[in-house]
């Protein structure tokens, strides 16, 4: 229900800015890619410290790459912002219909399928990608799952995003809400989840992430060894000409382990794997290395 302290005159500027992402939402899907790839060139030529970010992340994790290459995909990936914010637009605002004509091949379903026939939980790893609102989106389509997420800094944006998720989603979990996860888990539910940001937490290891350590949260083991829930990699990709194609690989054998550092390493290497297949679409800006082992200079 919308509350009264939300229409206050301080949170217009929120509500014009929602019904701008509102609008841009009922464009054709082709169009809306088409706006999609104009603001991502302007982003891609606007100085920003998010270049900053994404060029150090990038040499970081291709080192292999000379310093020609390392840029074009430092631009490549400023301009698939672009796209994201237009795809955050439809996955939000987007009306089912014009989900449906959206074009997606996804594959490796019957994993899922199967798991939910012997009422096992999934947990649907993946990582943080441009399209990763639609995409789940798209997948909700086949299957109701569920996600869990980091409460927005905008009261106007949180209200509105949270309502229009629960609108295809089976439910949404704070990041913090570890018990109404487990819960869901073990009634079989499927929750879609993204360890791989540096949150900062107690609760993460140093595994690496293309070779260099990386402090990650340990949820993953956690949730599963408290639901029993499958780990299941789930990749996502934007097709050169347009549409998703989706990928469910089989779940993770012997998952969890006995060592939490050891599976945290798993899940980085298949997050890994899925960025190598793409990585100009990965979400480079954000500081993925932030947290440093003792000793170790800042990264930014």
């Amino acid at each position: 229900m919308l509350q009264r302290t939300l229409l206050r005159p301080a949170l217009w500027p929120s509500w014009i800015g929602l019904g701008c992402v509102w609008l841009v939402a009922r464009l054709p899907y082709r169009v809306l890619l088409g706006l999609g790839g104009a603001l991502g060139r302007l982003i891609r030529h606007i100085p920003s410290a998010r270049r900053h970010i994404a060029e150090r992340n990038i040499a970081l994790c291709f080192p292999e790459l000379d310093i020609r290459a390392q840029r074009r995909l430092v631009d490549d990936h400023l301009h698939d912002l672009g796209y994201m914010m237009a795809e955050f637009a439809l996955g939000w605002m987007g009306s089912d219909a014009a989900i449906e004509r959206i074009p997606m091949d996804i594959q490796g379903l019957h994993h899922l399928e199967q798991a939910r026939a012997q009422g096992r939980g999934v947990l649907l790893v993946g990582g943080h990608f441009s399209h990763l609102e639609l995409c789940a989106r798209l997948v909700s389509q086949q299957i109701r799952i569920a996600g869990m997420y980091r409460r927005m800094n905008s009261e106007v944006f949180e209200w509105a995003v949270l309502r229009a998720r629960l609108d295809y989603a089976d439910a949404m979990f704070d990041k913090d809400d570890l018990r109404g996860t487990v819960r869901y888990l073990k009634r079989g539910g499927t929750m879609w989840y993204a360890p791989d940001q540096d949150m900062r937490s107690k609760d993460s290891v140093f595994v690496p992430f293309f070779g260099v350590p990386a402090a990650t949260i340990t949820a993953t083991h956690h949730l599963a060894r408290l639901s029993g829930a499958l780990v299941i990699p789930f990749f996502h990709r934007r097709l050169p000409g347009g549409g998703y194609a989706i990928c469910l690989d089989p779940p993770l054998e012997d998952f969890p382990g006995a060592d939490v550092t050891a599976d945290t390493a798993r899940v980085n290497t298949a997050i890994e794997r899925m960025v190598r297949a793409a990585p100009e679409q990965y979400l480079w800006v954000h500081k993925r290395f932030k947290t440093r082992l003792p000793g170790e200079p800042p990264a930014y």
